[in-house]
Formats: C-alpha cells, sequence, structure tokens
C-alpha cells in the first residue's frame, strides 16, 4: 500500500496506475452521471501526454459512450460525440456507481466490462473517495487490478 496527498497525491497514484498500459490505448471511465465526469475529466489531463483514446461511459451503459478530449484553453472534457467503448486496454471505475443515488448495481459493471472487452482483459482501476467500494462491497464484487481510494478533508475557517 502507497500513501500520498493532495490532488498531486491523486493525480500521481493514478497516472503510475496506468503505466503499464501503452501509448496510444483505449481508456474507458465509467462513473455516475454529473458526480463523477470532473473527476474524470481531471484524471484524463494527468495522463494527457499519452495519446491516450479516453472514453466516458455514463452509469456503465456502453451504448452512450462518449469521446474525452482536449479543448484549447479549458482542459480536459467529455463532448458531446459519441465513441466506441469495445476492446479497451483499461476501464477505469469511478466510485460513484457505488452510491445509492448515483449509481447502478455492481454488476452492471461487470456485464459492461465483459461485452466491451472481447477478447482482450483490460486493467480494471478502481477509483473511490471514502473507501465507498469497500462500504458497498464492490471490492469483492469486481476484480480491481488496482484500486485507489482517497479521503478528503474539508476546513472552513
Amino acid at each position: 500500500m502507497e500513501k500520498k496527498n493532495g490532488i498531486v497525491g491523486f493525480t500521481g497514484i493514478f497516472r503510475e496506475s496506468v503505466a503499464d498500459v501503452k501509448d496510444g490505448s483505449k481508456v474507458v471511465f465509467t462513473g455516475s452521471v454529473a458526480v463523477c465526469t470532473p473527476f474524470i475529466e481531471l484524471l484524463a489531463y494527468t495522463v494527457r501526454d499519452r495519446g491516450f483514446e479516453m472514453l466516458y461511459v455514463p452509469r456503465a451503459d456502453a451504448k452512450e459512450a462518449r469521446k474525452i478530449k482536449e479543448i484549447a484553453n479549458i482542459g480536459y472534457s467529455v463532448v458531446d460525440e459519441k465513441g466506441d467503448a469495445k476492446d479497451p486496454d483499461a476501464v477505469v471505475v469511478l466510485g460513484g456507481l457505488a452510491m445509492p443515488k448515483f449509481g447502478c448495481p455492481p454488476e452492471d459493471v461487470t456485464q459492461m466490462i465483459e461485452a466491451i472487452a472481447a477478447e482482450k482483459k483490460p486493467k480494471i482501476i478502481g477509483v473511490c473517495f471514502m473507501n465507498i467500494f469497500e462500504h458497498a462491497g464492490w471490492d469483492k464484487k469486481i476484480n480491481f487490478d488496482t484500486l485507489m481510494d482517497t479521503t478528503l478533508e474539508t476546513v472552513v475557517k
């Protein structure tokens, strides 16, 4: 287990988790609508120099896959352009999917991965906050190759 702090720690650990994924590979992110999207865009920015083809699949519904692109003077954004999630080299599962109000059952995620993986065995990376995958039991239902957990602390002064 490795611990790092802050946003740089969060993005750095993600970057390390995809270090063995070849440049130019397809990376599919799946998460809950609105809640996970900003984190996906931040993580996409983190690997901007890797030439990845990146897609966002809302609520593990591959038919709704959208491309993630760099927008000049803005950063990386999910755009309203359909994409093909088939044959990914890595699938990044965001913890918002494990939240009762925002997510879906873990079986939806495993079915999506099986459907899009075809012959490949993509690397499965879990990215969550506040141990949501453990609290919801997803760590026992999805075979994560890497599971990142981040704890947030807010102070009002």
